[in-house]
């Protein structure tokens, strides 16, 4: 290499590293600027954020640690998708404590909440990591994290652990078994329908969500369904020994129990639907700003590892293991990998297709109050 090619090739560099100093000083600024004006708002409102879901209640208190000034106020921790969905519909003109700035929604819900100009476009500073097939391209919503569909068993009370969908027909499961939702408006408890559908041999979409119905139908009548929705209490006191529920939810109550009752966890072998969630801001935030820190906080390295702490497969999951930003202890608390490798992973026409036939034939079909 001649003298002058070198020293371009040395103007070259230094000139791409001072871009990337810019660059990177611009998103401090911008942080910095984001951060200040969201303090100055001093709340944020959220919903659906059970702290036992997804290591919900380690991320909300790493966020208050980081942000003092911005007091997190919490709306019905046990609310499902569709109650989220309501709640910034019931509360357009409303600045008070009861208007969500933030929602945390099943997918099949997500598009039909832009449609209807419920939430507003805000793209990360890690907007490139997350899979383009789970974002809406124009920044409306995006994915967060996903789990698969489990059977969560007291094993005090089921001595025989059902390892399939069709098990759960058995005379052995009698007044045992229960969702986590009212399947007409729970996003968690649709897609159990819809996986029980898969494990029939239905196809993703309405074909498995019909599937389901008669699915449950039958389990309704022969006694094994139980209308309460399944939780940790409930696993505990006896009232719903079997759950269908996501992974991350089955083994955070499973640790919470510390054993009293023993539970098992368990990814049946056939129907395993895959469960994608998403952020959105809400049209109508009153604290705008202090939403999209939120967001920032969720898709930061810090946010994604707590939910990965929680079970959760987060939205980064590919771009940070890649990059070995995960801590090894936490990888190896997740299930066997071989528990995920049959796991569907539904459209977004998909979901829609299964939603619409659960929610309307519910009541019809099987007939059960879940409350």
């Amino acid at each position: 290499m001649n003298a002058f090619a070198n020293t371009t090739s040395r103007v070259a560099i230094a000139s791409a590293l001072a871009l990337t100093a810019l660059a990177g000083a611009a998103r401090a600024d911008a942080a910095s600027d984001l951060a200040a004006a969201a303090t100055k708002e001093g709340a944020l409102t959220v919903i659906a954020l059970a702290h036992d879901w997804c290591g919900y209640g380690d991320v909300i208190a790493g966020f208050k640690a980081k942000y003092p000034g911005i007091v997190i106020n919490e709306l019905n921790p046990d609310a499902g998708t569709g109650d989220e969905i309501e709640a910034i519909k019931a509360n357009k003109g409303n600045t008070g404590p009861q208007a969500p700035d933030v929602v945390d929604l099943g997918l099949a819900f997500a598009p039909s909440a832009k449609a209807d100009g419920l939430i507003q476009p805000y793209k990360v500073a890690s907007w490139n990591d997350i899979p383009d097939n789970i974002k809406d391209a124009d920044g409306y919503w995006y994915g967060d994290y996903y789990g698969v569909m489990a059977f969560g068993v007291n094993k005090d009370l089921i001595k025989a652990t059902p390892t399939d969908w069709a098990d759960l027909q058995k005379p052995d499961y009698a007044n045992a078994v229960s969702l986590t939702g009212d399947p007409r408006s729970s996003s968690q408890a649709i897609l159990a329908i819809m996986s029980s559908g898969l494990s029939q041999g239905a196809k993703a979409g309405e074909e498995g969500g019909k599937k389901g119905l008669e699915f449950f139908a039958q389990l309704n009548k022969s006694g094994n369904f139980v209308p309460v929705m399944g939780k940790a209490g409930t696993i505990a006191q006896g009232q719903t020994p079997i759950v269908a529920a996501w992974d991350y939810n089955l083994l955070a109550w499973r640790d919470g129990l510390k054993g009293n009752p023993p539970m098992d966890v368990v990814v049946p072998k056939s129907g395993v639907v895959a469960g994608v969630y998403v952020q959105a801001i809400s049209a109508y935030a009153p604290h705008p700003n202090a939403a999209k820190l939120w967001m920032e906080y969720l898709y930061s390295d810090e946010g994604q590892t707590g939910w990965l702490k929680g079970y959760c497969h987060p939205a980064r999951f590919a771009a940070m293991s890649k990059a070995g930003k995960f801590p090894k202890e936490l990888l190896d608390k997740l299930p066997p990998a071989a528990a995920y490798e049959a796991a569907i992973f539904p459209t977004v026409e998909e979901l829609a297709a299964n939603k619409t036939p659960v929610t309307e034939g519910w009541d019809k079909v099987v007939g059960a109050n879940v409350k």
